[in-house]
């Protein structure tokens, strides 16, 4: 889990919350207010603990790009993505049941373009088809990339650390002071 890297105690909770997106909402807003109303729901389980909320959503222009769910819809997806910039919207909120504070971190994915042999051996050897865009950025769907720029490295992968982290001490949380030691 890449909350991890923070080397701070936490627990994970599932939200449970509809994710259904709202008439006329855009991709955008979808994942700014998931992530919110993520971070809202667990908070009211937990009164005074420090909350994060996350959520990510794929764009291609204005069009969200979903998780294609098996081979036949993932091979569909990457021959429409090969050659096209890819927006992936890694939204995050924190709060403390009081403060609420959320950010959108952009992502932008150049994909190259992709011979179809690529599309059938990357989604044969990785099998993303839980994933938005079928490419898995942390690993072998790296490969499927022209470039790839972010204020964050690690938002496409689904958590944006440094926008985190800076938000945590909004909270008063350092997470480079607080981080455990070993000796």
């Amino acid at each position: 889990m890449m909350l991890e890297r923070f080397q701070l105690p936490f627990t994970t909770h599932s939200p449970q919350i509809d994710e259904t997106p709202k008439i006329n909402e855009t991709p955008v807003e979808l994942a700014i207010r998931l992530s919110i109303e993520k971070a809202k729901a667990v908070s009211r389980q937990f009164p005074g603990a420090i909350v994060i909320g996350s959520d990510q959503v794929a764009t291609l222009g204005n069009a969200p790009i979903g998780k294609p769910g098996d081979f036949v819809k993932a091979q569909q997806q990457l021959r429409q993505l090969s050659g096209q910039h890819v927006q992936f919207h890694s939204a995050l909120a924190v709060t403390d049941g009081e403060k609420l504070l959320h950010t959108n971190v952009i992502t932008h994915c150049y994909f190259r373009t992709l011979s179809e042999e690529e599309i059938i051996h990357y989604l044969h050897t990785e099998k993303p088809f839980d994933t938005a865009g079928s490419a898995k950025a942390e690993s072998l769907g790296i490969t499927l990339m022209e470039r790839m720029s972010s204020d964050d490295p690690t938002a496409i992968i689904g958590l944006p650390l440094i926008a985190l982290a800076n938000m945590l001490r909004e909270f008063g949380i350092n997470p480079t002071l607080l981080a455990t030691t070993t000796i």
